[in-house]
């Protein structure tokens, strides 16, 4: 199965791109352009549906003082975007504007950009996009988000146990069920507490505040939170009528179907609000991501009930039946996994070259640990059972016990020592090493539990951090705060006769290797915008000889863009700029640049 996993990787891992996290796709006005006449809105656009806040805009003059705007909504109806109306009237300079919008997997996401109206101030305001999160805040939503984890898995498990594995006596496992169902309950409330300070990057006092609790009532992540606690509700008296139900009578399909529809409502909520409601595909990973939460909580939630039904009294049947229950646990987890890594990951390099992916294969390894003990508990199950078959048909028993090269197992075992479980002790014998096999079961299930625990505990780390495939794509439209990367602006002064000295400011967007959009603003002596009959752009990579590269750049009245220059390359660019300050005179200057992979 770890074959599979990794075999699925490697054919699954170079397929299109794709996102999880909301990534900026583009702004209107663009990052550092400089417009002729103001703007009546500011609009941005994602790679996947966002979320709006109240504060989501946040509009700075040039003096850094808060502009007054309109209410943030989408932009044509379109969920994907972000739109914000400016006041008529904006005066000369540079504005810089902060947003944070939530992703639709729930997690916020904040930025900030410039334009500039006129000319570009010579200072601009200090960004400040608002914290991404507040340490406490952060720590406790992490907590919460683990208990909830841990709470649904050993409610869903126990309960499976019960309905499925049929123990002998129900009575030890009331506890947990109850632990699990007041754990889910508090975490949910926690959560749903922790909201809107999760959104805000605010401290946790933040929670008191009425009118952000009921917008947070109102959003979808609230809204999932809330159908959570109502399914806690039915679930609650399911759980009731289950373990005071007779484990040898047979339930009603109606019954069953209750208790699974309840589970699967359940992992919806989760599978609605993470990773798997945004990016390609949402359906079929929504439905991946239910699964492999319900099937994780019936093999990890029921250990835990296996355990405590180990304390007291399991017969071998019962065992027998969490061994195949557990097995086809296994098989979906795989399954589901193997898809939710491929797309999540989105490229062979994102395995080691980000910390989703690195996360991904700490959680494997933990996994393949887990598997290892789960078949040395498997080894411990076939021994147990065929002790009990031993005590109910003695004759077939001695048939089936495997013996050893040097002739059969010893008739007197110790009592205070735990039987070989690759060879089960014979018939006369099995009744009184019963015990001692179960203890050793039982502590190998307690190893599987405690490694089990670890997996659940980085899986929410996984959960919460931002996959692969989004990294690329964040990493390639990221829009710093405080504006565009300082390797992409170059200011080039120029000599403009006896008149004085001018400048040329050239903004290379990302200023990355593949297809860059330019921009170019000439200055005068005074600082003012300055007319020039031609402006000429070049790129040339002398250590790869390579160049010069025209820019093919259009007068736009009032500044110069090109559209598209293709920088094939990383490296250190010479770029050359030619400013024609008269028909008949020019003057050209060059700058060394970095262009980044």
């Amino acid at each position: 199965m770890l074959l599979g996993v990794v075999l699925g990787l490697l054919l699954l891992g170079g397929v299109g791109s794709a996102s999880a996290h909301a990534a900026l796709s583009s702004t209107d006005p663009g990052d550092g352009a400089v417009l002729q006449r103001a703007p009546g809105h500011v609009t941005l656009a994602f790679s996947e549906s966002v979320g709006l806040r109240d504060d989501s805009f946040r509009v700075l003059d040039p003096g850094g003082h808060r502009v007054r705007t309109g209410t943030a909504g989408h932009a044509d109806g379109r969920a994907d975007t972000a739109r914000v109306a400016l006041p008529g009237g904006l005066g000369e300079g540079t504005y810089t504007v902060a947003w944070r919008v939530v992703s639709a997997d729930s997690h916020p996401v904040s930025g900030a950009f410039t334009f500039s109206v006129g000319k570009p101030s010579q200072t601009t305001a200090a960004v400040d996009t608002g914290p991404t999160e507040d340490p406490l805040t952060a720590t406790l939503h992490k907590l919460a988000r683990y208990l909830s984890y841990l709470a649904a898995a050993l409610l869903i498990g126990t309960a499976a146990f019960i309905a499925l594995c049929r123990p002998p006596d129900p009575a030890p496992l009331r506890r947990p069920l109850v632990a699990g169902w007041w754990a889910l309950l508090a975490a949910t409330v926690a959560l749903l507490v922790l909201r809107a300070p999760y959104e805000a990057g605010t401290r946790p006092a933040s929670a008191l505040d009425a009118d952000a609790l009921a917008a947070t009532l109102t959003a979808r992540p609230g809204v999932l939170l809330l159908t959570r606690l109502a399914l806690l509700a039915p679930a609650a008296l399911f759980l009731v009528r289950v373990s005071r139900t007779d484990p040898h009578r047979r339930r009603g399909p109606l019954f069953d179907a209750v208790g699974g529809t309840l589970a699967v409502g359940l992992a919806l909520t989760w599978a609605a609000a993470e990773h798997a409601s945004a990016g390609i595909q949402v359906p079929l990973a929504m439905t991946s991501s239910a699964l492999h939460l319900l099937a994780t909580a019936v093999w990890l939630g029921g250990l835990t009930a296996l355990v405590l039904t180990l304390r007291s009294t399991a017969d071998a049947a019962t065992v027998a039946r969490f061994s195949r229950v557990a097995f086809v646990s296994v098989t979906v987890l795989v399954i589901t996994g193997v898809y939710q890594s491929w797309r999540g990951l989105g490229s062979w390099e994102a395995l080691t070259g980000t910390t989703y992916g690195r996360l991904l294969l700490g959680k494997v390894v933990l996994v393949a640990v887990l598997l290892a003990v789960a078949a040395v508990s498997r080894r411990w199950t076939t021994a147990l059972a065929t002790a009990a078959l031993a005590v109910r048909e003695p004759g077939r028993v001695r048939e089936r016990v495997p013996q050893p090269a040097g002739g059969p197992p010893d008739p007197q075992p110790r009592a205070d020592t735990d039987p070989d479980p690759e060879h089960p002790p014979a018939a006369a014998d099995t009744t009184a090493t019963t015990a001692a096999l179960r203890r050793g079961l039982r502590r190998s299930v307690l190893a599987e539990a405690a490694v089990a625990a670890v997996v659940l505990a980085v899986t929410t780390v996984l959960t919460a951090t931002l996959p692969g495939r989004a990294a690329d794509e964040a990493a390639r439209t990221a829009v710093p705060a405080g504006g565009v990367l300082p390797a992409s602006v170059t200011t080039i002064p120029f000599e403009i006769g006896t008149a004085g000295r001018g400048t040329v400011q050239i903004t290379l967007d990302p200023g990355r290797t593949g297809d860059n959009a330019v921009q170019a603003v000439v200055f005068g002596p005074d600082g003012s915008l300055a007319a020039v009959p031609e402006l000429r752009l070049s790129f040339t990579l002398p250590d790869q000889d390579v160049g010069p590269i025209e820019a093919d750049l259009s007068d736009r009245g009032g500044y110069w863009s090109a559209n598209t220059v293709t920088l094939p390359l990383p490296g250190t660019w010479t770029m050359k700029a030619t400013v024609r300050v008269s028909e008949t005179d020019q003057v050209s200057e060059t700058r060394r640049i970095r262009v980044e992979r």
